[in-house]
């Protein structure tokens, strides 16, 4: 068997890694998420507090994920992680959930987001439209625009690194460069007197607002609201490791996977913190579902809870859709292929462990796990059809936590363990910084728990799912030793 190096390309460099970390972390949530957080908080000023912690936090988790990346810069990243810092069951039961839910789940999300937006251009993609009604299956035409979009991207990232890596730098790019508009048109030309004044009001007057009823939060009340809004931008905020799973193709990995990890995750964390407060300062984040305009309606009831398209249309008017629906096409396209890209390398190193299917585990004429690609884009393609990646992700978002936790405190376990190992990077600010992050994201699993137990109580359910086939695996693999 070849080695890992001679398998895979090196083809990665610093700005290709950041790339995939900015592209995969930035989809359709910034501009949809706000308005559910509005809800639960109904304060300007914890809203925006929200958003930074999640940065925060999400920036420490990158600076604690760039020791273990530059100690083993494998193929397969957090997998590999988890695995050596405590057991292959470990490392099986995250691959399981990543494959079955977390990946594929926001695969199929962000592709049927794609398509739904799509339909703003192009009417004839509608869930309305539907195009195959077998009973027990209808098939519209935003869910065949959506599998289309997963089996090209998919197929484009079969064909070679670096046919993925151009499409990942040329949409990130891109996305980049609107946001960066749109945050400056927004603080420099749109700000709205009317809703500055308004949400200046009640900045820090927390209060939460369900089926109407509103009711104010204080002490551990805000507290716990401030956890359960904060599903929303972690989930706007996630896939940022995406880059450990394909260190096997980057140019100095030591280097540029920590790097890398730092640069994507605080570059989002300022374009987030800066698009919310665009939205404060041209919307009022309080509003009525019943409001004729994008003003009264607020932030909280934004149509469909699409803010961005409510933000640009309180400065451009009705043609803000069409600029949002393009630019919302750009950008999910964009994050599709860079999930799509990393998340089949973990499959790749389970399958070299034994711990799913061998072929998965083989690569290309064009060095890249195809078979791995195909069979995630056929799971994700089928939870499109399903209709029920929505609820899967709602899920996951707890289950994603509690493996966040576990690799963060593989630091501590792997200093304690192998105390000698090369570490070319070490995680900065070790013991505190990791030790908040820990502490910090156990609190939200705990809330979530508490608060939102209907979607957090499956997500563990999920992964526990994996346990007996792990077993059941790992027998097999037993038995065909001795036979």
């Amino acid at each position: 068997m070849k080695t890992e190096t001679a398998e895979f390309k090196k083809s990665l460099n610093l700005l290709d890694s950041t790339a995939i970390v900015i592209g995969s972390m930035i989809g359709s949530g910034v501009f949809i998420v706000g308005s559910d957080m509005a809800r639960i908080l109904g304060s300007p000023g914890w809203l925006m507090i929200t958003w930074l912690i999640t940065g925060v936090l999400t920036i420490f988790a990158a600076l604690s994920y760039g020791e273990l990346a530059a100690m083993m810069p494998k193929a397969g990243g957090q997998y590999v992680y988890l695995r050596e810092a405590y057991n292959p069951f470990a490392g099986f039961l995250y691959g399981w959930t990543l494959f079955l839910v977390i990946q594929t789940g926001t695969i199929a999300a962000v592709a049927m987001a794609f398509a739904k937006f799509s339909g703003v251009l192009m009417p004839w993609f509608s869930e309305q439209n539907v195009w195959l009604d077998l009973g027990f299956l209808k098939l519209n035409t935003v869910q065949l625009l959506a599998v289309g979009s997963i089996f090209l991207l998919t197929w484009i990232n079969s064909r070679g690194i670096k046919s993925g890596k151009i499409v990942q730098n040329s949409f990130t790019i891109t996305k980049i460069v609107v946001l960066i508009g749109f945050i400056i048109i927004g603080l420099l030309v749109a700000k709205n007197i009317d809703a500055i004044k308004l949400n200046a009001s009640y900045f820090w007057d927390a209060q939460q607002t369900n089926d109407g009823i509103t009711s104010p939060l204080a002490g551990m009340a805000l507290l716990a609201a401030i956890g359960t809004a904060m599903v929303g931008s972690l989930f706007s905020s996630d896939a940022w490791n995406n880059i450990t799973f394909t260190a096997g193709e980057v140019v100095n990995p030591k280097r540029n996977i920590p790097l890398s990890l730092f640069l994507g995750t605080a570059i989002v964390t300022v374009i987030f913190i800066l698009a919310n407060f665009v939205y404060i300062q041209v919307l009022p984040l309080r509003g009525s579902p019943e409001g004729q305009t994008v003003f009264e309606r607020g932030i909280q009831f934004a149509t469909n809870d699409r803010l961005g398209t409510a933000a640009i249309t309180s400065f451009l008017g009705e043609s803000a859709t069409i600029i949002m629906a393009v630019f919302i096409i750009i950008s999910t396209f964009g994050c599709n292929n860079g999930l799509i890209l990393s998340g089949a390398r973990v499959y790749y190193a389970m399958a070299q462990d034994k711990l799913f299917f061998k072929s998965v585990g083989t690569l290309n004429k064009n060095g890249v796990p195809a078979t791995a690609l195909y069979i995630q884009g056929i799971w994700a393609g089928l939870l499109c059809l399903s209709g029920t990646y929505g609820e899967l992700l709602d899920y996951v978002v707890f289950a994603v936590l509690i493996f966040y936790v576990l690799t963060v405190a593989g630091i501590f376990v792997l200093r304690k363990t192998r105390p000698n190992a090369e570490r070319p990077y070490k995680a900065f600010g070790y013991p505190l910084i990791p030790a908040v992050y820990i502490i910090a994201a156990t609190l939200i699993i705990v809330d979530l728990f508490i608060m939102k137990f209907d979607n957090t109580w499956p997500g563990l359910f999920i992964v526990l799912l994996g346990v007996p086939v792990y077993f059941i695996w790992t027998r097999k693999n037993k038995q065909t030793l001795n036979e």
